[in-house]
This record gives C-alpha cells, sequence and structure tokens, in this order.
C-alpha cells in the first residue's frame, strides 16, 4: 500500500501561533490518517511535487513510499532514547 508523507503548514502556524506542539507530519495510508513529530523511513521513496493536482488535504508536495514507514511523536507510551542526537525523546511507535 502507499504511504504519503507531508508536512501540515497550518499546524506549524498554530503551534507557533499558541505556544502548542501539535504533531505536523501527516502519513496517509489508505483512509486512515497518522499524526506524528518523526518519521523513519525503511526503503525507497520519492519526493512528488504536484501543484496542478494536490492531495486532498491540499498538499502539493509530499513523499511517497510502499516500504514500511516508523512514525514516532511524544505520546503516551514507553520513551525511546534519542538515536539522532537531537535531544529529543520520543514514544508512541507506529509502524504502517
Amino acid at each position: 500500500m502507499i504511504k504519503r508523507i507531508h508536512i501540515n503548514q497550518h499546524i506549524i502556524r498554530s503551534n507557533s501561533k499558541n505556544g502548542e506542539r501539535e504533531p505536523v507530519i501527516t502519513v496517509k495510508s489508505g483512509k486512515q490518517n497518522v499524526y506524528c513529530d518523526r518519521v523513519i523511513l525503511d526503503g525507497l521513496a520519492e519526493i512528488v511535487y504536484s501543484p496542478d493536482k494536490p492531495l486532498s488535504c491540499g498538499a502539493k508536495v509530499w513523499i511517497e513510499t510502499s516500504e514500511v514507514v516508523e512514525c514516532w511523536d511524544r505520546v503516551e507510551g514507553e520513551v525511546v532514547p534519542d538515536e539522532y542526537g537531537d535531544g529529543a525523546d520520543f514514544t508512541n511507535r507506529r509502524v504502517l
């Protein structure tokens, strides 16, 4: 199944304005939308720019893959150690 990953600019603006930290990455898989703070791609992926035919959510740029996608966010769950050196601890791993 194809997964499409894009960044929600409206949530970025809202977070900035309201001092919040809502996840800004959306992973679409079939009819399911998963929101997260970090995505790890396992395999090939393609970056698509399609201004004339955006996704139904309005995104004109996205990453597309049929490989495994790991979604991480900062909600309830076991804390995962910082593997990338950016000081972030992530929880709630979901695999699509």
